[in-house]
């Protein structure tokens, strides 16, 4: 009996995608209580400390870096501290490039770049 050869496994994964209903339902549990921008940013901002699963490996430009932490800056932008040796950069959460695999509570950073793109 012959075996049927497989594809070749891929390194790539494929990311995990979110409806935009599921989005839009976290965007509202996020800014529930905000009154402004500044606040609704806030919420995130709280959101992603509770949920983001930190740190992770991230791959920016070919090269490898952890995200430690969020940081929310004087200007109100949420942003990802990012190490390598000892190296440190900010990024701001909406051009973090999307990691793979994601970690938990990544859907926090989708849900922030959704409402970004409406404000």
């Amino acid at each position: 009996m012959s075996k049927v050869a497989k594809p070749p496994l891929t390194r790539k994964r494929r990311l995990k995608t979110l409806s935009t209903a599921m989005l839009d339902e976290l965007i509202e549990e996020a800014i529930v209580d905000a009154c402004d921008e500044s606040e609704q940013t806030s919420g995130f901002y709280s959101m992603l400390e509770e949920h983001l699963a930190i740190p992770f490996a991230i791959d920016m430009l070919g090269v490898e870096a952890t995200v430690e932490r969020v940081d929310l800056t004087d200007d109100e932008r949420i942003v990802a501290v990012c190490v390598r040796g000892k190296l440190r950069q900010r990024i701001s959460i909406l051009d973090l490039p999307r990691p793979d695999p994601q970690p938990a509570g990544w859907e926090w950073v989708e849900a922030h770049r959704r409402w970004a793109r409406r404000t």
